[in-house]
């Protein structure tokens, strides 16, 4: 991510937390979808992450585009994200994309978005099918679109749901896995949280997940949301993934090495 990008997105969040109690997921749904126009279109894309193009030039463009379709905080957002200054025009789109997932997580307070976006995650890792039905780059993206309303309706948030079918439907060629996991941090970081996976050959209990968030939070300076997996194969002992960090203390990581130094 380049400086221009960092800064553009900063701008960006900073315009949203400042909409506050006015952002709802109707808005957040109305940003994303201008996204997936804009990734449809070339030009209009092109000109509004042009520098040397003036906001009131995209201005005027966004509301020849999306005039009475986006609501008056969608269109005030995607103003303030388009005259900010960035990169490149891919950039532009995933800040669009980041401002609309930390939007639907602002609308939804109480939604567990981000348990919710792993173990859709799981679901999909689980099913090489359903996996290759979701990336196929050919195919129909309202089809895909159906498939995650038929598979999350009634099982999770109406904010899990919005957010799963923008990106399932602009992948931009990346693994369904990994736009999930992102989301899921950009979730947390708007919550003021961390994810973090904790793998374990057996079931944890609430007083040892405690423990362990208090740990995380020591070293990390942020609450944690825990993610938990139970693989008999690690033997015993827990993994833990905390954005790049892992700290993988379990029996199988130490026969491993064990392996390795008798190997040597």
């Amino acid at each position: 991510m380049g400086s221009a990008t960092r800064e553009a997105l900063a701008q960006s969040v900073k315009a949203l937390d400042a909409s506050g109690g006015s952002v709802d997921l109707a808005a957040a749904a109305s940003l994303l979808g201008a996204g997936r126009v804009l990734e449809g279109s070339a030009q209009l894309r092109t000109l509004l992450a042009d520098p040397a193009v003036d906001a009131e030039t995209k201005s005027q463009a966004i509301t020849r585009v999306f005039e009475g379709r986006l609501g008056e905080v969608a269109t005030s957002l995607l103003q303030t994200i388009s005259s900010s200054r960035w990169s490149n025009a891919d950039d532009l789109l995933a800040g669009i994309e980041e401002v609309g997932i930390r939007a639907a997580a602002i609308s939804s307070p109480d939604a567990p978005i981000e348990s919710e976006l792993f173990q859709f995650g799981r679901v999909v890792n689980e099913n090489a099918d359903l996996e290759l039905a979701l990336s196929a780059k050919l195919g129909d993206p309202a089809r895909k679109a159906d498939v995650v309303e038929r598979l999350l309706s009634g099982k999770a948030s109406d904010a899990t749901v919005v957010i799963v079918s923008h990106l399932i439907t602009q992948a931009r060629g990346r693994r369904v896995g990994k736009l999930l996991s992102e989301a899921s941090s950009i979730v947390a970081d708007q919550r003021g949280r961390i994810v973090a996976t904790v793998t374990s050959a057996a079931p944890l209990d609430e007083a040892r997940l405690a423990r362990l968030g208090e740990q995380l939070k020591a070293t990390y300076g942020r609450d944690v949301t825990f993610n938990v997996v139970i693989d008999p194969a690690l033997v015993g002992g827990i993994r833990i993934q905390a954005g790049d960090d892992v700290i993988d203390a379990s029996i199988a990581a130490r026969l491993g090495d064990l392996k390795l130094k008798l190997a040597g």
